[in-house]
């Protein structure tokens, strides 16, 4: 669990690459540059975890690039105190952020090996979502919602109704839609029954999954 000021210049860098990229959220760039990626991938990539690159973790599941997390963060436009249900726990790292923005996080996570793995991770960095869920992020979180956020980080073959019913009138739904590639979709409940859709360009994430194994 070492983080040195090596790591902190790389990190730094990795800030300034998103910035380049058109990431021009603050408070998200401020996440960047303090959470310690290195330590959410496996070791043998470890010289590599600050370029904006996805890496393989547990359970046939990936990292996301630095430019995603950080995209969909800053698209969501999180704000201190917005309650977000995270869909795909995965490594961690998009839950720090969302952390680090000040969330109120509940997060979902349907691999065992990870959801385990993480949620004993996470708490030792001084991360610690509102709750972690072993379970079908296909579902969402009906007792809990509504939410002023969702996102998904992973991509769906369909946007799954139960979802978008758990936004907050006002609220948003960030999810990558299609099979082995996706359109990043921005949901916004502006009624009971009315959602603004946006598409915000193509993506590719691993697919969400149905059911616990």
């Amino acid at each position: 669990m070492r983080d040195t000021t090596k790591h902190q210049g790389l990190r730094n860098q990795l800030a300034n690459v998103l910035e380049a990229k058109g990431i021009t959220d603050e408070k998200v760039l401020k996440a960047v540059r303090k959470i310690p990626r290195h330590l959410f991938i496996d070791s043998s990539f470890e010289a590599h975890a600050y370029q904006d690159k996805a890496f393989p973790i547990a359970a046939e599941q990936t990292i996301s690039h630095p430019y995603t997390v950080a995209f969909q963060s800053q698209t969501l436009g999180i704000k201190e105190g917005d309650k977000v249900l995270e869909i795909g726990t995965g490594s961690g790292y998009q839950t720090a952020v969302l952390l680090e923005l000040k969330a109120e996080v509940y997060s979902i996570e349907r691999q065992h090996e990870l959801f385990k793995k993480t949620s004993l991770f996470l708490p030792k960095l001084g991360y610690r979502p509102k709750r972690f869920i072993f379970g079908d992020g296909y579902k969402g979180l009906p007792e809990q919602a509504p939410f002023d956020k969702i996102i998904v980080t992973a991509g769906a073959p369909f946007v799954p109704k139960a979802l978008l019913g758990q936004i907050k009138v006002g609220g948003m739904l960030l999810i990558p839609v299609g099979d082995t590639e996706q359109i990043m979709t921005l949901f916004i409940r502006k009624s009971p029954k009315e959602f603004e859709k946006h598409e915000l360009g193509d993506f590719k994430f691993v697919p969400m999954l149905k059911k616990k194994n």
